[in-house]
């Protein structure tokens, strides 16, 4: 099973502000969501056998605190989207054509500058095909940011045409993704 994580709550989460590659470091309040993650996965019984995580320290932070026993390996397909120059930029008042764009990923252009969803789409799907024969027969998480999660969730259902793009995912949302006969099942929320 792979279990995708977001990672936990960041000052800049809190103040709105659009954070892509600023590597932040989770919050008190993003602890305290990170160990909630942490006693769900243990009232569940799920051992963590091994995490991937993005090179960013929120991301490491959170699976360090949900996985401490597990092998822990910096993956960089899984930092966040690259933002380019509206990294940082106020969510509560945002570009007009960041705030195009947010309204209908799907249909609208990805503004100058800013990673294609495309390409987050693609280098999360070759990471989740390199780790996919792996991840049968074990429990493998992936800490990640919102955007790059959604790629890796379009990447695994093309089926859904963008509709993850649109998503809410929240601070430390986890998605499951069972493989069986060496195929990727249906991915499922576990915390939202």
């Amino acid at each position: 099973m792979i279990y995708i994580i977001r990672h936990g709550q960041t000052a800049n989460n809190k103040a709105k502000l659009l954070q892509g590659r600023s590597d932040i470091p989770l919050n008190k309040d993003g602890i305290r969501q990170a160990e909630a993650a942490a006693k769900w996965f243990c009232d569940q019984q799920i051992r963590i056998d091994s995490v991937y995580s993005s090179p960013l320290i929120r991301a490491v932070e959170t699976a360090k605190i949900i996985a401490p026993e597990a092998p822990l390996f910096i993956e960089d397909r899984l930092i966040e989207m690259d933002y380019g120059p509206y990294e940082g930029m106020d969510l509560t008042n945002p570009a007009p054509e960041v705030r195009v764009f947010f309204s209908d990923f799907v249909h609208n252009s990805v503004p100058q500058g800013m990673e294609p969803l495309s390409s987050v789409t693609a280098r999360l799907g070759e990471f989740m095909e390199e780790i996919r024969e792996q991840a049968e027969g074990q429990n493998i998480m992936l800490s990640t940011h919102a955007l790059a999660m959604k790629g890796a969730l379009e990447y695994l259902t093309p089926d859904s045409h963008g509709s993850y793009w649109s998503k809410f995912i929240g601070n430390c949302a986890v998605y499951a993704i069972p493989i069986r006969d060496n195929r990727f099942g249906m991915p499922f929320i576990c915390i939202q």
